[in-house]
């Protein structure tokens, strides 16, 4: 068993055991990647202040995140093709994440169904909604959310259209896989991965095949999905979603202060300052550096979780003294996730927590709700000096 440190640990586990199409699929971004690589790189501009002689005794990580009470406030982002990372991999991060003390976010788009993770699990997860044209499909899959008991609804905005990642197209990414020659030489070097594969509850997106009509197979799934995304999602709509709803209403892929403004004016809890992980808009600012002037957009009127680019507690602490109430992590779980099934997502975690807590101690603080610009040293131009 290797001794794991860091998160990159447990990527590089990952990429030896996964196949190279959702490896690719979790490790990239759209375009040319700027965004993507962006969204690591920000983080490392912002420096700490040690802080020494403080009492560091009795410290505490714990939190809220929409009242809920969380062990650190680090949830799991909604990531589509879960299940094709690690066989039954939405149940094992769910498991991982109730365990740990911390929200899990259920994809639209993941192999295991809402009724699969509800099943396996005895606390609330929060469920992510894709819009799609298939009105009656969207009010069914809310429906099944409340059934599952899902404590919040979180709306992606930022994926009416979807943005190109090259990997993906040369890939040919489906779930399950086709078989091609170039895919059947990876599988073949896969072979752990495959073995577990093939006793996997599912192989195939759950919240989709069987609760539509016609979608029996990916063959049909695929265009459906690329004609389902609703172009025509605006305000009006993301209120009557909420209202079909009824309950706690995170939406996500906010990047401008403008649009923070409107999330607060339809009533949302949170939202996820969010650019999908540099896989939509490339060339968008990174999240932690938009982070500032949506939190002086906002008020503290609404929570605000930052999401893209976290792969350490270090950005967790950074995030958290910025002055987000909490994160989402993603390609942090799933390496895990790909690496060591639920151990790794369990150990994901774990490495998180740790390097939060330490870094919290060394920076003076006991509490993380104590947490504030006064730890940081953040560049003077880091928002960055646009023309008007």
């Amino acid at each position: 068993m290797p001794v794991i440190t860091n998160i990159q640990d447990l990527k590089r586990i990952y990429e030896r055991r996964v196949p190279r199409m959702f490896f690719d699929y979790a490790e990239s971004g759209s375009w040319t990647e700027q965004t993507f690589r962006e969204n690591t790189s920000d983080f490392e501009q912002i420096r700490l202040r040690q802080r020494v002689a403080v009492d560091m005794s009795g410290r505490s990580t714990a939190a809220q995140m929409i009242g809920e009470d969380v062990s650190m406030p680090v949830s799991l982002a909604p990531v589509g093709l879960t299940g094709m990372q690690h066989a039954d991999g939405e149940i094992k991060a769910a498991k991982a994440a109730e365990e740990f003390g911390v929200p899990f976010t259920l994809s639209t788009m993941s192999i295991n169904s809402i009724e699969d993770v509800a099943e396996a699990t005895t606390k609330p997860f929060w469920f992510q909604l894709y819009t799609m044209n298939d009105e009656d499909y969207v009010r069914r899959l809310i429906q099944r959310a409340k059934d599952a008991k899902c404590s919040a609804l979180v709306i992606t905005l930022d994926l009416q259209i979807l943005g190109q990642r090259h990997k993906d197209l040369k890939n040919g990414l489906s779930a399950p896989p086709k078989l091609t020659p170039k895919t059947i030489a990876n599988l073949m070097t896969k072979w752990a991965w495959g073995i577990e594969m093939l006793g996997a509850k599912r192989r195939e997106f759950g919240n989709i095949v069987g609760h539509v009509e016609g979608i029996s197979d990916a063959s049909s799934l695929g265009a459906w999905t690329a004609e389902q995304f609703d172009l025509s999602l605006d305000w009006g709509k993301i209120a009557k979603l909420k209202e079909m709803w009824g309950g706690k209403v995170i939406l996500k892929g906010i990047l401008d202060a403008e649009d923070a403004r409107m999330a607060v004016k339809v009533g949302a809890d949170a939202i996820v300052v969010s650019n999908h992980g540099g896989r939509q808009l490339d060339g968008a600012l990174s999240s932690i550096r938009m982070l500032p002037q949506i939190l002086d957009a906002v008020g503290g009127e609404v929570e605000v979780i930052l999401d893209s680019g976290i792969r350490s507690g270090q950005d967790v602490l950074k995030s958290l003294a910025m002055g987000a109430n909490g994160t989402m992590i993603g390609r942090a779980f799933v390496y895990g996730l790909g690496a060591m099934g639920q151990k790794g997502v369990t150990k994901a975690l774990e490495v998180i927590h740790k390097e939060l807590d330490t870094t919290m101690a060394l920076c003076g603080e006991r509490d993380i709700a104590n947490l504030g610009r006064h730890n940081l040293l953040i560049p003077k131009n880091f928002e960055g000096d646009w023309q008007g």
